[in-house]
């Protein structure tokens, strides 16, 4: 289907809940990212009711009932894990804990879904692949500046539609904000955050294996580099990657801890779409000097231009999908190949990148 002849498109209708009270009970366990707090609520809204949390800190617990004033505290993984009542463990501990957690939810029977990155080697990643073929179970990812974005979510809807015709290329900034004083100890140590192509690039990875439609794509060149934080050796706060997909799309991506204090969102994340009917640009976060936020979507075909602002009428589908996914052995919310080949190139350029000074 090809509506590169217009420029008129609707956000599909945002669902309605995915499961009725009690039909889909989650927990949390490992509270080191924030992104577990989105997690959460983002699924509390599909349908599913949080009952426990656990962390060894229990003042990330506390703040995290806080939010969630309805969860219990449980006294360790176990009694969480022992709860049959429990069907998905929502996780953010540190990076390098990801996938032994995973495996561990794994074996109690219970789908588990992770903050990006969800691994930061190889050999985690091929565990994981062994224990979801043999449990038939989820690993679900929370790639965050896709499915958490508004704009991202209609993009996508709008390329299926042929709004853009073939896409051939995504171009995608990854902009943050280090703030370093607020960070925890392991941010800083290359083998617990796995390195900012690992890290943070994963988002920018997935996000082209998506919009292109690609299955598999190679590493043609990467970069890291640590500019502007010398107190901590093993940051990187600077990175940058080419890949070409197995179907001749092509991407190119950087991302970096370099966001002015001047800037009032924590990055001006973008995304250049192009087509061979057009292209589309989303200013995720901020549409800078102009006093409206984020989530704006910028058009352009064989019709014309159209700027779409998005904010609060899209919705997050991929949260309800995952929920009937685990309810039903189906994947309408992500492939698990597709979860696991967004997380192999990107320990793939994370291995690859040449080191600048």
């Amino acid at each position: 289907m090809n509506h590169s002849d217009t420029l008129h498109f609707e956000p599909e209708p945002k669902p309605e809940a995915a499961a009725g009270p009690g039909e889909f009970t989650i927990a949390a366990i490992g509270l080191e990212h924030g992104h577990i707090n989105n997690m959460c609520a983002k699924l509390k809204q599909a349908g599913a009711e949080v009952k426990w949390v656990y962390d060894p800190d229990t003042e990330k617990v506390k703040a995290f009932q806080e939010k969630f004033p309805q969860v219990q505290a449980a006294s360790s993984k176990a009694e969480i894990l022992e709860d049959e009542e429990v069907q998905l463990v929502a996780a953010a501990p540190i990076t390098s804990e990801r996938g032994d957690l995973g495996l561990e939810v794994q074996d109690a029977g219970k789908h588990f879904f992770t903050a990006k990155a969800p691994f930061t080697t190889m050999e985690q990643l091929e565990r994981a692949r062994v224990k979801t073929a043999e449990t038939g179970l989820k690993w679900a990812v929370n790639y965050s500046e896709r499915v958490s974005v508004e704009s991202a979510v209609f993009a996508e809807q709008i390329i299926n539609k042929g709004a853009v015709g073939r896409v051939v290329q995504v171009i995608g900034t990854g902009p943050h904000r280090l703030n370093a004083p607020a960070r925890p100890e392991w941010f800083f140590k290359k083998d617990q955050y796995g390195g900012i192509l690992c890290d943070i690039g994963s988002h920018q990875i997935e996000q082209f294996l998506t919009f292109t439609g690609a299955r598999d794509a190679k590493v043609q060149a990467s970069r890291t580099a640590n500019y502007t934080n010398k107190d901590y050796p093993e940051m990187e706060d600077f990175g940058d990657a080419t890949l070409t997909g197995d179907n001749g799309a092509g991407s190119y991506f950087r991302v970096d801890w370099l966001t002015p204090d001047g800037l009032r969102s924590w990055g001006d994340g973008r995304t250049i779409i192009l087509g061979t009917e057009g292209f589309i640009e989303l200013r995720k976060n901020i549409d800078i000097t102009n006093d409206e936020n984020g989530e704006h979507l910028f058009l352009v075909n064989q019709a014309g231009e159209k700027h779409y602002s998005l904010a609060g009428k899209v919705g997050f589908p991929y949260y309800h999908n995952l929920i009937l996914d685990c309810l039903e052995h189906t994947e309408r919310a992500m492939t698990q190949a597709h979860a696991f080949k967004a997380a192999e190139l990107c320990l793939t350029a994370q291995e690859k990148a040449v080191r600048m000074e």
